[in-house]
């Protein structure tokens, strides 16, 4: 297909044709608002669907646990009994746990939250949680009180769980997409002051917090100075817990997952585990995302070459350490997951709350920093120049459907604005990180060297590539230059960098495909909507297999059908 336009561009350009899709949809986010009790559907995942891989999804969110127990636990946790539970309802439902919440007759309120069965490592995950709150308490970060755990499933109950303060404040994700620029503000300097308050917070390693007594090896652990007395010794620093390191097979890995010592044994964990996995269970793999196949020619990647790819990573690890600027290897926490879903806010827009710090992880500023994905708005060349947003002049004589999106560019650019101006005039450790020389390629190849094998060769090496190309920009001034420990030749780094535009741009066109069905990034709707986002998505194929220009195209898109259930388990 070399020299034809890609299927997915033209199929973008007639969808982009059609009256429904001449203005940008919102952004998709999930809400959960209905509250159900009966037995069974406290078990099963209710609170959406998938327009593919739906059994599946539903299997892996299927919990069943003693109700009755749960209920008592609860109660006997803010010393009250079973009697005095007037109602338990399911709250919500995220991507790896399922929340209740438990109403005395009194009226006081606190939230039971399960793991589901694929969730893991659970005991890490749920040990590392309370002891990330309780330790964030200590330091004044608005986080929920916990009054009960169990870090295995060996209770009454039958499960692993938390239980934990129902947090009052409204959800910052039902008023995100109406603030005004004062709001925007207001929030984005709520939001930093809470990060400077935990930019500040020292550790002695990285890794993920734990009690020292949770830990059933404290060989590795790194313990916790902290200056509340009665907490001396109780806090350290063990193994992260975060999913990249324990997806699928590689949770039965002997590797190294901290407590990291150095910001050297950081970077070189993740490739370190991704390339034991391979030794054991790698395999050629179509690339996970099929709108990236067609790049490949729809034949499988290998494995022994994302191996050489990982190989070259670890030897220019050593230098994405920042030198001459110690600071920015200091180990810092962070939220995981900054979206507005999980900040709550009072009526004047302060954040009251930070919830779900699952997953949680010390790691060194210089790859903790960077935009939350909620916040930036990189790509934009408004955002990207830092200039202040403003309307269009001609804004008065557009129509309403364009007003409609430009007000929403404007919000955007906002969000985005603020949240830098705020970062730089009050925490300007993040600010220097974020500014510091190829501060987002490091974090860029750390992450992708993270990843899971899932057919995807180019990303990495991509990093890679533009790594030797700017390899003078790596060092400070004052420092010797070693010469760049590895190269490629020029047709093939400049083959590689193609590629890698050319997914840059099939996944942005993804995206316009996932707005027209209206779904998210993993196939997830409201249930209401199932039936004509379904209806959406057979027309969208309908139209894909009229634009192809071959029967061999036309099979080539059925048997990869960007929606198409697939199989799951080769990518584990």
């Amino acid at each position: 297909m070399a020299g034809s336009i890609r299927l997915s561009q033209r199929l973008c350009l007639l969808l982009l044709r059609r009256s429904p899709l001449s203005k940008p949809l919102r952004p998709f986010t999930r809400t959960f608002s209905h509250k159900v009790s009966e037995p069974n559907e406290l078990f099963e995942y209710t609170s959406g669907r998938w327009i593919y891989n739906e059994a599946q999804r539903y299997a892996a969110r299927r919990r069943v646990f003693d109700v009755p127990e749960l209920k008592r636990l609860a109660a006997e946790s803010v010393n009250k009994r079973i009697q005095d539970v007037a109602r338990f309802e399911k709250l919500a439902e995220g991507g790896f746990n399922r929340s209740f919440l438990v109403t005395m007759s009194d009226g006081a309120q606190l939230i039971a939250r399960i793991p589901y069965p694929t969730t893991g490592p659970k005991y890490l995950v749920v040990a590392s949680e309370v002891a990330t709150l309780d330790y964030l308490r200590v330091h004044g970060v608005p986080v929920p009180e916990v009054y009960g755990y169990s870090a295995t499933a060996d209770n009454a109950a039958g499960t692993e769980f938390i239980f934990m303060e129902y947090m009052s404040g409204r959800n910052l994700r039902d008023v995100w997409f109406d603030l005004h620029e004062e709001q925007c503000l207001t929030v984005m300097q709520s939001i930093v002051d809470i990060e400077t308050r935990l930019f500040a917070i020292e550790f002695p390693a990285s890794g993920s917090l734990f009690y020292t007594e949770d830990l059933r090896s404290t060989a590795n652990a790194a313990f916790v100075p902290i200056v509340d007395a009665p907490s001396k010794g109780r806090f350290c620093v063990g193994p992260e817990t975060t999913l990249r390191m324990w997806s699928g097979k590689r949770s039965n890995l002997d590797v190294d997952r901290g407590a990291y010592k150095t910001p050297e044994a950081v970077l070189a964990a993740v490739a370190n585990k991704e390339l034991a996995y391979l030794a054991q269970h790698g395999t050629p793999l179509h690339p996970l995302q099929p709108i990236h196949r067609e790049f490949h020619n729809y034949q499988k990647q290998s494995h022994l070459d994302y191996t050489k790819v990982l190989q070259d990573y670890l030897r220019i690890a050593p230098y994405l350490v920042p030198k001459g600027f110690e600071f920015l290897s200091a180990p810092t926490i962070r939220h995981p997951d900054l979206q507005p879903s999980n900040i709550l806010v009072s009526a004047d827009l302060n954040v009251t709350g930070l919830i779900d710090w699952q997953h949680c992880s010390v790691l060194p500023l210089f790859l903790q920093c960077g935009i939350p994905n909620s916040i930036q708005n990189y790509g934009d060349t408004v955002s990207e120049s830092m200039h202040t947003p403003a309307l269009p002049d001609d804004f008065p004589d557009l129509d309403a459907n364009n007003q409609s999106e430009q007000l929403e560019i404007l919000r955007r650019r906002h969000i985005h604005y603020y949240y830098s101006l705020c970062t730089g005039l009050r925490n300007p450790l993040h600010a220097i990180a974020l500014t510091h020389s190829l501060s987002i390629l490091r974090r860029k190849l750390y992450t992708h060297a993270s990843y899971p094998w899932e057919g995807d060769i180019v990303s990495l090496k991509a990093d890679l590539v533009h790594l030797t190309q700017n390899w003078e920009k790596l060092s400070s001034p004052t420092d010797a230059q070693d010469p760049c420990p590895i190269s490629y030749p020029e047709d093939e780094a400049s083959k590689c960098l193609d590629l890698n535009a050319q997914q840059i741009e099939a996944d942005e066109q993804m995206q316009i495909f996932r707005n027209y069905i209206g779904i998210g990034s993993d196939g997830w709707l409201p249930s209401h909507n199932y039936d004509a986002s379904k209806q959406r998505e057979m027309e969208l194929k309908e139209l894909a297999l009229k634009a192809a220009e071959s029967d061999e195209e036309r099979i080539k898109l059925s048997e990869n059908w960007i929606f198409r259930d697939f199989d799951e388990e080769e990518y584990a």
